[in-house]
């Protein structure tokens, strides 16, 4: 890829292990701030045992799990009872599970918002004396795969060298460039980039570069050849069924490293790991990335509510399979909203609070199939005003660029279509 669409503050936010069958399973929805009176009902009964540690495993553990960004664990009763007034405090303010969809628009499988029935019984229980229960009710636990989300890799590459981070200034993005060596085309079902150092990586973007197609793999617009990325909020790549994203045969791994000093010299060697597609025969859908983004914006000084617009228009009928906003520290809200040729017009993706440091990709619970000549509608609001805590200088106008106090524009999303024509890759790309 070109440019950034990952940054931030290192919090790997993502679904790997057995429990994520279970992650995708539960309906959602957020409640009120406190619990309502059958709460108090509960509190006799509601243990870690029989309930608490389930919740745990399918709405936390995930990301609060040894070996990642997350701040502390929670894989035991110790660790719930350690932290429960953190629990308490980031329930009732909805501030975690991190999720940031409205829920009238889409239904999504890595949802992370409690149920109402859940946010009751884990404050029951907080509230309760946090009883443990009966050790048999316990579930098995989670495990990971020496860390990794996605399981098991069955190709891992690294960083060609270590890189060395110096303990202040401002590094600009570094590329580098690692051979597959992949002796025929390749399929990925899953994929996940993982840093080295969390301390100083701040976002990583593995694309893959077919050396045999030279610019005509960039035919395609905004995105051709990303593999996956990391970043906080974010969620390895993990396809459905019967689709997988090629790579051919010799390409080159090109990555993007931002990495951000933090007052301290620091070394990182980061890798990507790939879970190959098993069919027997190649995989009948094919996985793109693409991105709607704006680049010639300007935000001026001062100003609240600034809007910000893109589009791209699907060149034969695809399947719609996730998306991921991505803004800087100036945004406000994003949507994405299909045009369709007949006319009509729907919001697939509403983000109300845009929020820097969860860049969630919201992956839809069933693919939304898309017919050729549909618009994909970006709608984008930036608040450069004194007003925004996070703002970097109100004083400045602000434009696009890499930096974290630069602002990017770009509604990434990734869709699938049948196997490849000889015009696969001349799709088109428009942005405003």
């Amino acid at each position: 890829m070109k440019t950034s669409f990952f940054r931030y503050r290192s919090v790997v936010s993502a679904a790997g292990c057995a429990c994520l069958v279970l992650n995708l399973m539960f309906a959602v929805s957020g409640e009120a701030n406190e619990p309502s009176k059958a709460t108090d009902n509960k509190k006799a009964t509601v243990t870690f045992a029989k309930d608490i540690s389930r919740i745990l495993q399918n709405r936390c553990q995930t990301c609060h799990h040894s070996g990642t960004a997350a701040p502390f664990t929670l894989a035991s009763f110790d660790d719930a009872r350690h932290w429960s007034d953190t629990i308490r405090e980031v329930i009732k303010q909805n501030r975690m599970p991190p999720w940031h969809a409205d829920p009238h628009y889409g239904k999504f499988s890595n949802e992370r918002r409690l149920s109402k029935e859940e946010r009751e019984a884990l404050l029951a229980w907080l509230n309760g004396g946090m009883p443990f229960g009966d050790k048999k009710d316990l579930p098995a636990p989670c495990t990971y795969a020496d860390g990794w989300l996605i399981g098991k890799p069955d190709v891992i590459f690294e960083l060609p060298e270590e890189q060395t981070v110096p303990a202040m200034g401002v590094v600009p993005y570094q590329y580098f460039v690692t051979p597959t060596h992949f002796k025929e085309d390749v399929w990925i079902q899953a994929a996940e980039a993982r840093p080295g150092n969390r301390r100083v990586v701040h976002h990583i973007v593995v694309s893959y570069r077919d050396v045999k197609a030279g610019d005509r793999q960039n035919a395609g617009g905004f995105g051709d050849g990303v593999i996956v990325g990391e970043a906080p909020g974010d969620i390895p790549l993990l396809l459905p069924p019967g689709a997988a994203i090629k790579v051919p045969a010799g390409a080159e791994l090109i990555w993007q490293m931002h990495y951000t000093p933090n007052g301290k010299e620091g070394k990182d060697k980061s890798q990507v790991g790939f879970v190959f597609y098993k069919g027997k025969e190649p995989p009948k859908r094919i996985a793109h990335t693409r991105g709607a983004a704006n680049m010639s914006f300007a935000i001026p000084a001062g100003a609240s509510n600034h809007k910000v617009e893109s589009e791209w228009i699907v060149p034969r009928d695809i399947l719609l399979l996730s998306f991921m906003p991505h803004m800087h520290l100036r945004g406000k809200d994003f949507e994405y909203r299909a045009q369709y040729p007949d006319g009509r017009s729907e919001i697939i993706l509403n983000v109300p609070r845009y929020d820097f440091a969860w860049q969630t990709a919201y992956r839809l619970a069933e693919p939304l199939r898309l017919p050729k000549g549909t618009k994909i509608h970006c709608t984008a609001h930036f608040d450069n005003s004194s007003g925004n805590p996070a703002n970097p200088d109100p004083k400045k106008e602000v434009t696009w660029g890499d930096q974290t106090w630069e602002e990017m524009m770009i509604g990434w999303f990734d869709y699938m279509y049948e196997r490849p024509q000889k015009d696969a890759l001349v799709e088109g790309f428009n942005a405003f």
